[in-house]
């Protein structure tokens, strides 16, 4: 029996195009129903991480696996759940019943890191066995176990110490919620790793996860809904359209490119932080309105969790197209129709399964889009980082036994690039991420931990003719001894300026250290230096000054009672030289001063509102 998916012919697009009214309609409609189910998602998990920061994603697909719509989510997650979802159709086929649910996290089965949990769902047809359409929610857990709370341990050198790693697991069969199935795929496999734990706040997980089957089947009953109203036949044929609509969109933009630009070969380079280069060069068919995005020269795998799997580089692309489109259409599939991606073999793009991925997720993925943006000519470089901060206690005892844990995660804003017509934008999540800041009351009523300042970083923008937006400074105090880790980058790297506008600051993060004599950090009377003493007129075994240490972009301490981590984020690079006096000197390949700011503030958080009280 085959295990492939496919629509039947008599649902496929008919040769008259579509009617724009109902293209316009369905586009909103499949879009409500991914919205819904965020909806759905926020009201009733339970953990600061979906509930408070919203990182989580809801889409529609196919029952080919291919994204039909989606509503504006984690740009990251959109373009990976696809590969997930076609994963799990070629496993398990049409073996699939209804009631059935799949879960998965794991990079090798179209997963982006591991705390990352994805939420699969078939659609089956009324009173039939045959899949017309998958919904899938793909939400970050705080803690999948591993070698250190929060599950993103930047001392990672393979994914055995992030965490659990799950590559299929039907969580619901028949109807039939699977706990012990859960639990022992959860605490007990990743648990056995040396060094490493299980999950150590499994209720809070188990909840989330309950949260994201019932979206699921929020959006099951709103799809069943519009085939009731208008037929399946027409409910797909108009898939298919959209799907359509977006490929004709990226290929007029393509073309566009390279008439702009004189050329049809456009390349950019950047590096990582530890010198790893991510090459990129776009060779474009004018004709055909197609393009070959290669990125041959990249560097190759690395000791580190910076590798990225191949996913999240599709993820990237396919954000990037649609961020350049001047049009209103849902992100989905049909981007990457026109595009052949190329991605080198043992390069940190396309690493071996059992490479450390989580960084690779949130930084490496930042420095796709900058790549890609400037091989286009777009824009400037924007903070190209998210700024991971990881803290939280528990794990395994001096026994070995699980002891009850926590963990909390969050990134942090930075300042986006400047283009030709627009400043940069301060202290917000860019490009691949879209979630919310972990609120200031929220984290010091349910955590250990004080905000002694969280604003702007002024002056951390690149100068230009329109300027970089600003990074943000985030201080944190904590209340007792905590193990706190941060993945962090462009701390040795600024973000470009393009057009001759300067890069933006490079972040810092500096840990604020208590002086504790069993630390080593005072000095008993025989280590005195007698002219330290003079000049402070107090012994050195008394001075309370605290150390000032830069802890550099990727780091875990167990910090004391007292210690604080100060947090500065890079800012944005700018656009056009200071004393640029030509207007339209640098107009740049794709001017897209408008639809780049418009895209901005669809995929907004404040539009998701707007739109959720439409429900």
């Amino acid at each position: 029996m085959s295990t492939d998916f496919n629509v039947s012919d008599a649902q496929k697009p008919s040769s008259k195009g579509p009617d724009p009214i109902l293209l316009t309609l369905f586009a909103n409609r499949f879009m409500s129903v991914a919205e819904a189910m965020g909806r759905s998602l926020q009201q009733t998990s339970i953990s600061t991480n979906i509930k408070e920061r919203l990182d989580f994603s809801c889409a529609l697909f196919a029952p080919d696996g291919e994204l039909v719509a989606n509503a504006p989510f984690i740009p990251i997650h959109l373009g990976a759940m696809s590969f997930a979802v076609q994963y799990q159709t070629k496993l398990h086929g049409r073996s699939l019943k209804d009631g059935d649910v799949l879960m998965t996290n794991s990079p090798r089965a179209g997963g982006s890191h591991l705390p990352d949990i994805t939420i699969i769902t078939p659609v089956f047809e009324a009173n039939s066995d045959e899949i017309i359409f998958f919904v899938a929610s793909r939400g970050h857990h705080a803690d999948v176990g591993g070698i250190l709370p929060g599950s993103m341990p930047p001392t990672s050198v393979n994914i055995f110490e992030e965490g659990a790693e799950i590559v299929s697991f039907k969580i619901v069969s028949g109807g039939v919620f699977d706990k012990d199935g859960l639990y022992e795929r959860m605490i007990d496999i990743p648990g056995r790793y040396p060094g490493s734990s299980g999950c150590r706040n499994i209720k809070d997980v188990e909840s989330d996860l309950k949260a994201q089957i019932a979206a699921n089947h929020k959006g099951i009953q709103l799809i069943r809904a519009m085939v009731n109203e208008y037929g399946l036949v027409t409910v797909q044929e108009y898939m298919f359209h959209i799907r359509n609509n977006a490929e004709m969109s990226v290929r007029n933009l393509l073309r566009e490119v390279a008439e702009r630009a004189g050329t049809n070969v456009l390349q950019a380079v950047d590096y990582l932080d530890d010198g790893s280069p991510i090459k990129l060069k776009v060779e474009i068919d004018v004709k055909k309105g197609s393009a070959v995005l290669d990125f041959d020269g990249t560097g190759p795998e690395v000791r580190n969790n910076l590798n990225t799997p191949t996913p999240v580089v599709h993820s990237a692309v396919i954000y990037c197209m649609r961020a350049m489109l001047d049009v209103d259409i849902p992100l989905n599939a049909g981007c990457l129709v026109p595009l052949e991606i190329k991605i080198p073999k043992k390069s940190l793009l396309l690493p071996s399964p059992t490479a450390a991925v989580c960084a690779g997720n949130v930084l490496t993925s930042q420095r796709i889009v900058d790549v890609v943006l400037k091989a286009f000519n777009a824009c400037a470089a924007s903070q190209g980082c998210t700024n991971n901060l990881t803290f939280g206690e528990g794990g395994k005892d001096k026994e070995g036994k699980i002891s009850a844990g926590w963990g909390y995660y969050e990134t942090i804003a930075g300042g986006s690039g400047a283009g030709p017509g627009w400043h940069g934008t301060s202290g917000v999540h860019t490009h691949i991420t879209n979630t919310r800041i972990g609120d200031v009351e929220i984290l010091e009523r349910r955590y250990p931990v004080l905000i002694h300042r969280f604003g702007l970083r002024d002056g951390s923008g690149g100068e230009g003719k329109y300027k970089g937006g600003d990074g943000v400074v985030r201080d944190f105090e904590f209340m007792h001894k905590l193990q706190v880790s941060i993945l962090s980058e462009r701390r040795t790297r600024q973000p470009y300026g393009a057009a001759g506008g300067g890069p933006g600051m490079m972040g810092r993060n500096i840990w604020v250290k208590q002086l504790r004599k069993e630390d080593g950090d005072l000095l008993d009377e025989a280590q005195a230096d007698p002219l330290a003493d003079k000049e402070n007129k107090r012994p050195s075994s008394t001075l309370r000054e605290p150390r000032e240490i830069n802890i550099g972009g990727k780091a875990t301490i167990l910090m004391g009672k007292g210690d604080r981590l100060v947090i500065e984020t890079p800012g944005g690079g700018a656009w056009g030289s200071v004393d640029e006096e030509e207007e339209g000197k640098h107009v740049g390949i794709v001017n897209k001063a408008k639809g780049l700011v418009e895209w901005a503030a669809r995929g907004s958080l404040a539009e998701r509102a707007a739109a959720q009280a439409g429900f």
